[in-house]
């Protein structure tokens, strides 16, 4: 399994990806889940994958190649040539049905789902930044300012700081750190997660980007984030007031009369009906 996050922000965009992949617990390896495609002063593209391994690696060797045909007279369309991020998620679904359509009949016949989950972000010259997420049918949807983020791989770890912390103003050095925060919450609760990550930082008109690290168990910025992070949610735990049962004094006792429901009703003995 993985786990990816894309952030959507006014000021660019943030892409973290980690490089686990297994089949089992005998065969545990390391895979880039990223791709970086840029042209300088022209455009700048990030894809993140997850999902079947073959899959993945067969539609980023087939999307450096891949055409659709132009909506116009004009030549087909590529990731190269398209002046739109649009057009290029066009162009990556179009990869991911090429391959269904090779594999996806003997994939069934082995009892393997076609499972493959993208996601592509980047700005093009002449249009704002863009974060799509591409599906295994091809299909996608793309990022909003009330959901500025994507999430491909074992999502539900991270998911709660992206949802407290973020929206379209957040600063990107402050998303980056979130990601981070996200991923390491990953880590810690699932092992189908691993390091090496792979992080990128995108200013927002700049078309080429120089923060591209490799983050091992040897960065100090992210041991410093992962010891800082568990301490802190423990102090902020250890902070929050017990529940009062017995009475005593508290601001904010636990037995009330709740507004709508009763509490749940004991079964005492075998004649008591459960509704």
């Amino acid at each position: 399994m993985t786990y990816c996050v894309a952030i959507k922000l006014n000021a660019g965009l943030v892409f973290l990806s980690d490089s686990r992949t297994n089949a089992g617990l005998d065969q545990i390896s390391s895979f880039r889940k990223m791709m970086i495609y840029e042209r300088a002063g022209d455009r700048f593209m990030v894809l993140l994958s997850a999902g079947n391994l073959s899959i993945s690696q067969s539609v980023r060797e087939i999307l450096q190649v891949e055409q659709i045909e132009d909506r116009g007279d004009g030549p087909p369309v590529t990731i190269w040539n398209a002046t739109s991020m649009f057009d290029v998620a066009r162009v990556l679904g179009s990869a991911v049905r090429r391959i269904h359509e090779r594999d996806g009949a003997a994939l069934k016949r082995a009892g393997v789902d076609f499972n493959v989950s993208l996601v592509l972000g980047g700005q093009i010259q002449g249009e704002g930044m863009r974060l799509f997420q591409v599906y295994s049918a091809g299909n996608f949807i793309e990022a909003t300012s009330e959901t500025p983020y994507f999430q491909v791989g074992e999502s539900k770890y991270g998911k709660p700081v992206l949802d407290r912390v973020l929206t379209p103003e957040t600063p990107l050095d402050e998303a980056a750190k979130c990601a981070l925060v996200s991923m390491d919450s990953t880590l810690k609760s699932n092992l189908s997660v691993g390091l090496p990550l792979d992080l990128v930082v995108y200013e927002e008109g700049r078309f080429a980007t120089d923060k591209v690290v490799c983050i091992d168990e040897n960065n100090p910025y992210f041991r410093m984030l992962h010891n800082s992070w568990g301490e802190k949610l423990r102090e902020v735990f250890d902070s929050i007031e017990d529940p009062a049962w017995n009475g005593g004094v508290t601001d904010v006792p636990i037995r009330v009369d709740p507004t709508r429901s009763r509490p749940i009703k004991k079964i005492t003995n075998p004649r008591d009906k459960l509704i």
